[in-house]
C-alpha cells in the first residue's frame, strides 16, 4: 500500500511517498480501505513535532478517514463498534496513521456513515464537527440567543461551529483574514472581524458590551488572555489548539513556541470563581474515553446532516501523494472549510 511518511520533523517537504506492507487487523481492530482523508491542523502539528503526545519519526500522520471496511479483527465484543461487516462505509478517527491507502483502527474509534453520505463529507465531518459540538454543547451548554466568538471562522472547525451556531440561533462573532470577510457574511456570521484591521476585543465591547457566552480559540498565547477578556459573567473559553507556536515556514519554531507559552495566561481558581467563568480544553483523543457518549454526539451530527441543517464545506481536495501541498495550503491559511486528501 502507499503511505505518506514524515521522515523527520519539519516543513511540508519532509513528506515521502513510500510503499508499506499491507496491514492486517489486530484483535479488536477494523481494517479500512481509505477513500477520503481529512487534513487537520493537528496533522501539521504532528509533522512539526509540536503535537502533545504525538508520534516520533518516521511515522504516517492523520487522525481522520472515511472509507470501506475490508476486514475485521478477532476478539470483537458487542458494543465495541456498530460496524463489524466488510463493505460498510465508515468514518474513523485513529490516533495517527491516516495518510495511507489502508488504515487499521480500534473498533471503538470507527463509526458507520449514514446511507448516501459521500466519503469526502464523512472525512470533513468527524473531527471538525465533533470538536465544535463538544465545545459548544457538551461542555459549553449554549442556549438560543447566546453570543459566541469563533476564531478562524472560515476554517474547518470554524465553519462547523458557525453552522451549528446558526441552527441554535446564536449571535455570531467570527475572525478571519481580509480575503475571507465576504465568505463569513455569506455563511451567516453577523459580526465578521478582519483580524488584520480590527481588534476583536474592541468589536466585542462595541456590539456585545456584556460579553460572549463562549469564545472558541485554537490560537493560544496572548490570544487566550484576550479571548477570556471577552467573556460574559459565567462565560466559557474553549481552547483546542496552539497554532501560535507554529513557525511561518511550516517547521516548528522553538522561539515562537516559547514566546507563545510565556504569553499564555494563568487562570487562577479564585479569579475564575469570581467571574463564574470556565476554561475548557477540547481534545477528541481524550473524548474517546466517553465511548458511547461520543458516538451519540456524532449520531446527532449525522442527524443534522440528514435534515440538511449542516453541510461540510470542502475548500479543496488533493490526491494522497500531494499531502505536502495540502499542508502548505492549510499552513498559508488559503482554505475556506476543509482540506481533503483522496486515494482515488
Amino acid at each position: 500500500m502507499r503511505a505518506m511518511v514524515v521522515r523527520r520533523y519539519g516543513p511540508p517537504d519532509v513528506f515521502e511517498l513510500q510503499q508499506a506492507p499491507d496491514l492486517q487487523p489486530k484483535p479488536g481492530e477494523v481494517l479500512i480501505r481509505a477513500k477520503a482523508i481529512g487534513v487537520n491542523f493537528a496533522d501539521l502539528m504532528q509533522r512539526m513535532g509540536i503535537y502533545p503526545g504525538g508520534p516520533k519519526p518516521p511515522f504516517v500522520p492523520g487522525i481522520e478517514i472515511a472509507g470501506v471496511v475490508e476486514r475485521v479483527g478477532e476478539g470483537m465484543r458487542a458494543g465495541d463498534s456498530d460496524v463489524c461487516r466488510p463493505g460498510d462505509a465508515v468514518v474513523a478517527m485513529p490516533d495517527f496513521g491516516a495518510y495511507a491507502e489502508w488504515v487499521a483502527v480500534p473498533a471503538q474509534q470507527v463509526y458507520r456513515l449514514p446511507p448516501g453520505m459521500p466519503f469526502e463529507d464523512g472525512a470533513a465531518i468527524a473531527v471538525n464537527y465533533l470538536t465544535a459540538y463538544c465545545a459548544m454543547f457538551t461542555t459549553g451548554r449554549l442556549h438560543p440567543g447566546d453570543r459566541i466568538l469563533i476564531h478562524g471562522a472560515a476554517g474547518g472547525v470554524g465553519t462547523a461551529a458557525v453552522q451549528l451556531a446558526r441552527g441554535l440561533g446564536l449571535e455570531i462573532f467570527g475572525t478571519a483574514g481580509p480575503s475571507k470577510q465576504d465568505y463569513l457574511r455569506k455563511i451567516g456570521v453577523q459580526h465578521p472581524i478582519d483580524y488584520e484591521k480590527s481588534d476583536f476585543v474592541d468589536v466585542i465591547r462595541k456590539y456585545a458590551p456584556g460579553g460572549v457566552e463562549l469564545a472558541m480559540d485554537p490560537i493560544g498565547g496572548k490570544s487566550w488572555a484576550r479571548s477570556y477578556a471577552c467573556l460574559a459573567p459565567a462565560g466559557k473559553l474553549a481552547v483546542y489548539g496552539f497554532s501560535a507556536a507554529a513557525g511561518d515556514s511550516g517547521a516548528r519554531s522553538i522561539r515562537r513556541g516559547l514566546q507563545a507559552m510565556l504569553q499564555s495566561p494563568r487562570f487562577h481558581p479564585f479569579k475564575l470563581m469570581e467571574k463564574g467563568a470556565a476554561v475548557i480544553g477540547v481534545n477528541l483523543g481524550q473524548a474517546r474515553a466517553r465511548g458511547s457518549h461520543l458516538r451519540d454526539e456524532l449520531g446527532e451530527i449525522f442527524r443534522l446532516y440528514g435534515e440538511g441543517k449542516i453541510r461540510p464545506v470542502i475548500g479543496k481536495t488533493f490526491p494522497l501523494d500531494r499531502a505536502a501541498a495540502a499542508h502548505q495550503f492549510l499552513q498559508d491559511r488559503k482554505n475556506t472549510g476543509k482540506v481533503i486528501l483522496t486515494t482515488r
